[in-house]
């Protein structure tokens, strides 16, 4: 019966799976996300469907009010999940191990490890969830000999000038899920592009920090600030640059 039961679970992922659409090209804004309230805390649904490199992709964004009871440590069997704070003191827990983190820091989970996230601050706690599975078989083994799951202080990492302003390199690595997932941070200080229009293997997604923002996405211009999504499918042409005479800054992230 057990074994009757796993089987039904594991088709009814897979059917759930079958039943994704790939997620498209363009601009996702903070303001069009729907807010589902409840006592202590609510949740922004922003995408959900496939993309090139990973069958299961979704991203959420959760705010914690203060005071909020931390979820239950959970562990997800075979998703990894990247968290970004976006404002907010967040205390991260996994495998035990604990650390309080503000905006700007990044935490990636590998699976199959039990963690938390609690708000130890006096005001709301935001922070963006991108769950993901790959269509190659998940790889822990690689995932761990890469530095496993990480918490990026960014209170802890270093921002470079450039001739258009500056950046700071949070991660480039293999993952349990990912051959490469690379994540850093760009600043751009007067308008114009960040570089040329080009294309990658890596799907890619910029997220808004501050600032006005535009973005050529396979021949459509669009138009993003702080909070906001651009997603650039794998080998799609792409360029972003900051509209305004007033700086921007972005995180940018990609994976294959």
């Amino acid at each position: 019966m057990k074994n009757l039961i796993i089987s039904f679970v594991c088709l009814s992922t897979v059917a759930v799976f079958a039943q994704l659409k790939p997620v498209q090209d363009g601009v996702y804004k903070w303001g069009n996300f729907v807010v589902n309230k409840g006592e202590e805390r609510e949740s922004r649904a922003i995408l959900e469907g496939t993309s090139p490199h990973f069958e299961y992709l979704e991203i959420h964004a959760t705010t914690q009010y203060p005071g909020a009871k931390p979820n239950e440590p959970n562990a997800n069997d075979d998703i990894e999940e990247l968290i970004i704070v976006k404002e907010g003191l967040m205390k991260v827990t996994n495998e035990g191990k604990s650390e309080i983190i503000g905006p700007g820091s990044v935490v990636l989970f590998m699976p199959k490890q039990v963690h938390s996230i609690e708000n130890v601050g006096d005001n709301n706690l935001t922070y963006y969830i991108m769950s993901y599975k790959s269509r190659k078989p998940m790889n822990i083994e690689r995932g761990e000999k890469n530095g496993g799951s990480t918490v990026y202080n960014a209170n802890n990492l270093e921002y470079k000038p450039s001739e258009k302003g500056g950046g700071i390199a949070y991660f480039d690595r293999p993952t349990a899920m990912c051959d490469r997932f690379e994540m850093h941070i760009t600043e751009l200080n007067r308008k114009g592009l960040s570089h040329k229009p080009h294309t990658h293997i890596e799907t890619e997604i910029i997220l808004i920090i501050s600032g006005d923002t535009e973005m050529m996405i396979d021949g459509e211009t669009y138009k993003a600030s702080a909070g906001d999504f651009y997603f650039a499918n794998s080998q799609t042409l792409h360029g972003v640059g900051n509209a305004s005479d007033e700086s921007c800054k972005y995180f940018a992230f990609k994976w294959n």
